[in-house]
């Protein structure tokens, strides 16, 4: 097949331990997923999750060096345990749900905060202040067979070196398999797909120069430097 022009590489991300790469296919963000950053956004009930979607080349395997993005005065962090997918499907009863996972790895939604606020406000999408270039750093994926399902454990993120967000896994008001479960219900899910599971409170406003570590208690860590 030929075509107009040398259409875009795959996007992959690394495997830990393994000489292979993940194939990413879609990328799913859960909003409000934990009580307490639900809270310092405004919301104060568990309210059934709701989904956004980045394009696959935001995503930035391995983290490292990331440009702060332009049309944005509050660029804010978020770390996510990330879900890999191996399989999927639709309309996944939450039962069989874990057997979709392939791994875990740590991931961030970096968002243009005001973009947001301002599309919110006047009902539009969010699609400018989440799904921009370099928007989801990700680090390396740990397959299941090493991680296990994380179902607690400590979930953080640190600015210059000071802890911004402190949190645990057991504090989801969704779970993994319930997530999977519910976003199978809008879109059927295949192998390739990451879902970005959602953030504890503690978001921030961050600027150029700023070093951000990100680490999940038995999946991994991430660096990240904003240029």
């Amino acid at each position: 097949m030929s075509h107009v022009f040398p259409p875009a590489a795959q996007v992959t991300v690394p495997v830990v331990g393994r000489d292979v790469h993940f194939p990413v296919r879609r990328v799913y963000c859960v909003g409000r997923n934990y009580a307490d950053h639900a809270a310092e956004m405004g919301a104060d009930t568990r309210e059934p999750p709701f989904f956004f979607s980045k394009p696959a080349d935001a995503l930035v395997p391995g983290g490292g060096d990331v440009h702060y993005p332009p049309a944005t005065r509050n660029l804010q962090h978020e770390v996510e345990l990330v879900v890999a997918l191996s399989a999927g499907g639709a309309d996944i009863p939450a039962s069989a749900a874990l057997a979709c996972v392939y791994g875990y790895a740590v991931g961030l939604d970096l968002t243009r905060r005001d973009l947001q606020q301002r599309a919110k406000e006047k009902g539009h999408p969010w699609d400018m202040g989440k799904g921009f270039d370099q928007s989801a750093p990700i680090g390396a994926i740990v397959p299941l067979a090493a991680a296990g399902h994380p179902a607690s454990g400590s979930i953080w993120l640190k600015v210059n070196g000071l802890l911004r967000q402190s949190g645990d896994l057991g504090q989801m008001s969704w779970k993994v398999a319930e997530v999977i479960a519910n976003l199978s219900t809008y879109v059927a899910l295949a192998p390739g797909d990451l879902i970005f599971s959602g953030t504890p409170a503690g978001v921030s406003t961050v600027l150029r120069g700023d070093v951000l570590e990100a680490g999940v208690a038995g999946v991994g860590e991430l660096r990240v430097r904003l240029v």
